[in-house]
């Protein structure tokens, strides 16, 4: 017991790092995702088409490429040329694929309200800003909540793979006292730490969805 006491400041640290990684992370790619969806649905053809092409990019290869690609080979490419720390490395390269996955989920939100809301918007003189901030916003976040539960619990999950660029996550924080000290203890210990971030979101997004629930009632 007193070993296991013994683990949890160090993984502590490391948590910070995670939940630090985590929040940045959501609070950059949901906006960015829902700037995403709407230009997705644009009736600007090439507007709508680059978006696509950024989604299937983002989406169609491994973060972890995409982490690695910012960190070490951003720096090469011409004009760009740009270095950035680990850390901020890793945020953008979170945040930009991230908002790709929460776009997909926010355009089918969108794509789910009734288009004859649309139309009775437009009787009643509301502008497209109105209408979306209004009437088709408020009930895209009840449609989306339980797929958005999903990936920003993929999310906490994910936010393991900046090992690879060094930092001190909990799970390389983890790994170094196994190979320390010879033992898969503090193994279990990273992982009810997971476990309980899970448990938090899982929690806050049952009671999110009840809220709407209520209200749409």
């Amino acid at each position: 017991m007193e070993y296991i006491i013994s683990l949890l400041e160090p993984l502590a640290q490391g948590a910070k790092v995670t939940l630090a990684l985590f929040f940045i992370t959501f609070a950059l790619s949901v906006p960015l995702g829902l700037v995403l969806a709407l230009a997705r649905i644009s009736r600007w053809r090439t507007l709508s088409r680059l978006v696509n092409g950024y989604i299937w990019l983002m989406r169609g290869t491994p973060l972890m490429l995409q982490m690695l690609f910012i960190y070490y080979a951003l720096p090469f490419v011409p004009v760009i040329g740009i270095r950035l720390p680990d850390f901020p490395a890793a945020v953008v390269a979170f945040a930009l694929n991230y908002a790709a996955y929460f776009a997909e989920i926010f355009r089918a939100g969108i794509l789910a309200v009734d288009r004859g809301q649309y139309e009775g918007s437009k009787v009643l003189g509301m502008s497209y800003l109105q209408t979306l901030r209004r009437i088709v916003l408020p009930q895209m976040v009840q449609r989306v909540l339980p797929p958005m539960s999903n990936e920003t619990i993929t999310l906490v999950k994910d936010t393991s793979l900046i090992y690879v660029l060094a930092l001190n996550d909990i799970l390389r924080a983890a790994r170094g006292i196994v190979q320390r000290d010879f033992t898969t203890t503090p193994f279990l210990v990273a992982a009810v730490f997971y476990l309980l971030m899970t448990l938090l979101l899982t929690w806050m997004f049952q009671y999110m969805e009840k809220r709407y629930d209520k209200y749409d009632q």
